[in-house]
């Protein structure tokens, strides 16, 4: 689709101009009947689709809803972004495009509509079904895709496939989609003889989701003689939530994660319970309070003894013989989460597993950064699309009852139930990260700053950082437990017990660009520094490249975090 898209790129002012000479209201009357209804108190979030230069957009922002635009030709979403500043804090503008829509997926939003106006005849048929595919799985309950089809040949150098109604219909039915609507043929608003239009609305039925039984026959009702299934599916909760950048592909409806991450999760998780001296010894992990776990061996786990979980934190280096224990330790851990759980989880037949590992021998090294490009190199996690999608949106509700069922099953095993361990020890263990271990570090750096005669700010107001100043999660801890580099943030205490637990809305980020940017440019400097920041980032926000040495590129999808996360723990603005 290079060619078209490159026409459109070529040609954006003029298009730009012909596409505005058009009200939304006359080009999508077909369809009136099922315009998001949206209000100052029920905001819906719409994806624009092919958005050229914001003409739909623009309604779809002035009647109070929230506007994801995508256009993958740049001199139009430019034209676009330009038409519609004065709503900017309600319209996101992406680079992006269909078949693969990788920005837009990786912010993990649900949709309430779709609109594909004057795009589908640009898609071949090759890449259909995986389009519908991506743009059904992007729809909320109840949401409805939008497709507009053109019939008529285009005079110039864009490419114009067949369509019809009969194809998406069979679509629809494939991803259980119900066809609300059908229009009747239109002559074209541009008064081209040889073009008409036809709109299909089609919605996804409020009736639940497959993948979440799944989830629940995992922690319920799975037979357990340890805590490894409840373990591993934590473990990906975690992955899932916190670092959208781990996805390594997207290939035949299957995610591909970095084994080393997983097994690094794993063994952070299991740190506070296996360490801990309780009469002796750690929290038993399985009914067998003989037979000792796995993946705590002599050359590796024991070795790391004297680390705490929050030790073992993305961007963290280790060398000489720490590097060799934690590498020892993860593929000692990556050998008990293949035998263990990604055998005995499994639908049905038990060769249809729902996890699979594609391992590689990585070879052990002196020095050990715990990033994305190291922790891949043990191979790959496998799990369906759809699994995976599920784990990300309802993370914060499987959560809970991963940890009470995680519980329930360690009061049960009999050395655990001798030593009356206390209920608020079992979650004091099952804590994923110390609030209080990274933001020290911030402060470290604030009061070095300040002794060096630098004069800091609020990010927020730009005011001068009082001694009573707080360090701010720019997501709230409370709701997305992260202390990467990025996510704290100087800022005064009044303003810092104003915003509390929630978001800042996109219009305080975009006021506040300079003040956050110029922040961690003067306060992470050195290689070191730097090398952490970007590592932390690249695995925390979504669609960052691997390579990543630009804040502002940062603070762009650090933007699409915010909404991201706003969107799925329904966390209110500030």
């Amino acid at each position: 689709m290079s060619k078209t898209i490159d026409f459109y790129d070529q040609n954006a002012l003029i298009l730009s101009e012909q596409y505005q000479s058009l009200s939304f209201e006359k080009v999508h009357q077909n369809w009136q009947a099922h315009w998001p209804a949206s209000s100052s108190k029920n905001v819906l979030k719409v994806l624009d689709v092919g958005a050229g230069a914001g003409r739909d957009a623009l309604w779809f922002a002035k009647h109070h809803c929230d506007v994801y635009s995508i256009e993958p030709a740049q001199a139009l979403r430019e034209q676009g972004e330009k038409y519609t500043q004065e709503y900017a804090d309600k319209i996101t503008w992406l680079d992006d495009q269909l078949p693969e829509l990788n920005s837009i997926v990786e912010l993990g939003i649900r949709f309430d509509c779709i609109l594909l106006s004057a795009v589908w005849m640009h898609l071949s048929s090759s890449v259909r079904e995986r389009a519908f595919r991506k743009l059904s799985n992007l729809l909320a309950p109840s949401g409805k895709l939008v497709i507009s089809l053109r019939y008529g040949d285009f005079s110039d150098v864009r490419k114009a496939y067949d369509v019809s109604v009969e194809e998406l219909e069979q679509l629809a039915q494939k991803h259980a989609l119900q066809v609300n609507l059908i229009s009747d043929l239109d002559a074209d608003e541009l008064g081209r003889n040889c073009v008409q239009w036809q709109t299909v609305v089609m919605q996804l039925p409020d009736d639940g989701t497959g993948d979440l039984l799944k989830v629940r026959q995992i922690i319920v009702n799975d037979a357990k003689s340890a805590t490894y299934k409840l373990a591993l599916l934590r473990t990906l909760l975690h992955i899932a939530d916190a670092h959208p950048g781990a996805v390594l592909s997207r290939e035949d409806n299957k995610v591909r994660l970095p084994l080393g991450l997983v097994a690094l999760y794993w063994i952070r998780q299991f740190k506070r319970l296996i360490d801990i001296d309780i009469d002796g010894c750690g929290i038993q992990q399985s009914s067998d309070c003989k037979k000792g776990l796995g993946f705590v061996k002599e050359q590796g786990w024991k070795k790391l003894t004297h680390l705490s979980a929050d030790d073992l934190s993305i961007g963290a280096m280790f060398v000489g013989d720490e590097a060799k224990a934690l590498q020892t330790a993860i593929r000692d851990s990556l050998k008990t989460i293949q035998d263990g759980p990604v055998t005995f989880i499994y639908q049905g037949d038990k060769k249809n597993t729902l996890f699979q590992m594609e391992r590689e021998k990585a070879r052990t090294t002196d020095a050990f950064v715990l990033e994305l490009e190291a922790l891949a190199e043990f191979g790959n996690f496998v799990l369906d699309e759809s699994l995976w999608e599920c784990l990300r949106l309802y993370s914060s509700w499987i959560e809970p009852l991963v940890v009470n069922q995680w519980i329930a099953e360690m009061r049960r095993y009999k050395l655990n139930e001798e030593r009356g361990i206390p209920l608020q020890t079992y979650f004091d263990c099952l804590k994923w990260i110390d609030e209080s271990h990274d933001t020290s570090g911030v402060r470290q750096k604030i009061k070095a700053l300040q002794q060096n005669g630098v004069e800091l700010e609020s990010v927020w107001s730009g005011r001068r950082l009082q001694p009573d100043y707080q360090v701010d999660h720019c997501l709230p801890f409370a709701y997305w437990p992260n202390n990467d580099k990025w996510n704290l943030l100087p800022a005064s205490k009044t303003e810092n017990n104003q915003k509390r637990a929630r978001v800042p809305t996109r219009r305080r980020l975009i006021d506040s660009r300079e003040r956050i940017v110029n922040w961690w440019q003067i306060a992470w400097q050195t290689e070191q520094e730097q090398k952490r920041f970007f590592d932390e980032a690249v695995l925390s926000l979504p669609h960052l490249p691997l390579a990543c040495r630009n804040f502002d590129d940062v603070f762009e999808v650090m933007g699409l975090q915010v909404n991201g996360v706003k969107s799925r723990l329904l966390v209110g603005e500030w």
